[in-house]
């Protein structure tokens, strides 16, 4: 049989499992930073928790699952937010505000390409409990840091309001039921131009004289206040309350995002940017990096109503999720991973010499890990260049050489392998050589 992969998936290799892990650590220490704590919910939900909250376009890509004699319909999670509200439905005693990080693989029938496939991870941050704008401003400083710490440097954090899109809608003359065609059509701005959406309006049966109307908001341009103050203007002439509430609240979180020190550089309004899936009700947020071109990195917004289709009561929450496969493939591309990410988390290979020898090579392995080094054995006596080789291939930073001298001497020979110095020491002595070489750092990276 030949061996290969369903399409859209991949494996990932130990090597490149080391920068998945280099960015996933980072996303920890900045959302435990900010006061998140770590959920976990299974890969599998009912297939009646998933529909319905997507949109049809979305669920058309949600993957049923099923056993040959299960009788549950079952599905794979196609997003973190809709079990996270299903989680908050069903404890509904969690302390609020909660604020919950969660990084785990989602799954999706997309059409592969360049930054995207059908098994990936999703790395989310959301808040439940509270409607302040300074909980959506938050997210919008978090997802500033963990960028900038990344490396990222080109990347701009779009904002836009639901509830402002609505008002646009209604200022323009659209037809409630055409409501969603329109937002499906704006969200293609960027890839289509203004001509292209006018086409998709048309394709989507909306009236010629509306398009227009919509045309002519999608030409307003200029700085966050300027663009407020103009679509003010005109929800204030046509009396559209969703429209100025939206406009209030994008208001007040730039207020907050220039309290919480977010350079002003770092978000720009953008009214043709969407967000597709329908649980949206209010702020939404999306990251694009300028080069290299790959999309969105991060999208997110408030959903205030999602816990409502699980519970009598709904709860308002807000969050992002990160776009881990997009965001590693930006970090190869140009170079960002940090110059010192190992390729390997084995830190010291013991050599064997001989089997006579082999239970002297299994002590000192020991005592390497009881020190706090991350270790290896080698298992067979090979010709110790071999084993040298081997070190080389999977980039392990020290090996450990006990043969007859070393051995008569209670001491171990300790090579450096990438500048070549080798030393041969007493077993306590040379665990503090390679951890001050190590620089302190235990985890492997």
């Amino acid at each position: 049989m030949e061996p290969r992969l369903p399409r859209g998936m991949r494996d990932i290799l130990p090597d490149q499992m080391m920068l998945r892990r280099y960015v996933i650590r980072t996303f920890e220490e900045i959302f435990e930073a900010y006061g998140f704590e770590p959920l976990q919910t299974p890969a599998l939900e009912l297939r009646e928790t998933l529909m319905g909250k997507y949109g049809p376009e979305a669920e058309k890509l949600i993957y049923d699952a099923r056993h040959r004699e299960g009788k549950e319909e079952l599905s794979l999670r196609y997003d973190l937010s809709v079990p996270l509200a299903r989680v908050v439905a069903m404890y509904p005693n969690l302390p609020k505000p909660f604020k919950r990080y969660q990084i785990a693989p989602v799954w999706r029938a997309e059409r592969p390409q360049k930054g995207r496939y059908r098994e990936f991870y999703q790395c989310d941050a959301d808040i439940v409990g509270t409607s302040s704008m300074a909980a959506d401003a938050e997210i919008i400083a978090l997802i500033d840091e963990a960028l900038t710490r990344l490396g990222f440097r080109n990347f701009v954090i779009l904002l836009n309001d639901r509830k402002l899109l609505t008002g646009l809608g209604r200022y323009s003359g659209v037809p409630e039921p055409l409501l969603g065609s329109l937002y499906r059509a704006i969200d293609k701005f960027d890839r289509l131009g203004l001509e292209g959406v006018r086409e998709e309006m048309r394709r989507y049966g909306i009236p010629e004289e509306v398009i227009e109307r919509m045309l002519e908001l999608l030409r307003i341009e200029g700085e966050n206040a300027g663009i407020l103050e103009e679509l003010t203007r005109r929800m204030q002439e046509a009396e559209i309350p969703e429209g100025l509430e939206g406009l209030q609240e994008l208001r007040t979180l730039l207020r907050f995002l220039e309290e919480m020190g977010v350079a002003p550089e770092r978000y720009r309004i953008s009214f043709t940017m969407v967000r597709g899936l329908e649980y949206y009700t209010g702020p939404i947020f999306e990251t694009v990096v300028t080069e290299p071109k790959i999309g969105s990195i991060t999208g997110g917004g408030r959903y205030d109503g999602l816990v409502g289709l699980f519970a009598k009561q709904s709860v308002p929450m807000t969050g992002t999720s990160f776009g881990i496969e997009r965001i590693i493939d930006v970090i190869q591309e140009l170079g960002m991973a940090p110059p010192a990410l190992p390729r390997t988390p084995i830190q010291v290979l013991v050599t064997v010499f001989d089997e006579p020898r082999m239970g002297a090579s299994i002590a000192l392995t020991r005592t390497f890990r009881q020190a706090g080094l991350h270790t290896m054995l080698y298992f067979e006596p090979r010709r110790l260049e071999a084993q040298l080789r081997y070190a080389h291939q999977k980039g392990i930073p020290f090996v450990a050489i006990l043969g007859p001298d070393e051995e008569a001497q209670g001491m171990v020979t300790v090579r450096a392998m990438e500048s070549g110095e080798q030393r041969t020491l007493p077993p306590e002595e040379a665990v503090r050589w390679i951890r001050n070489a190590l620089g302190g750092e235990r985890d492997g990276g």
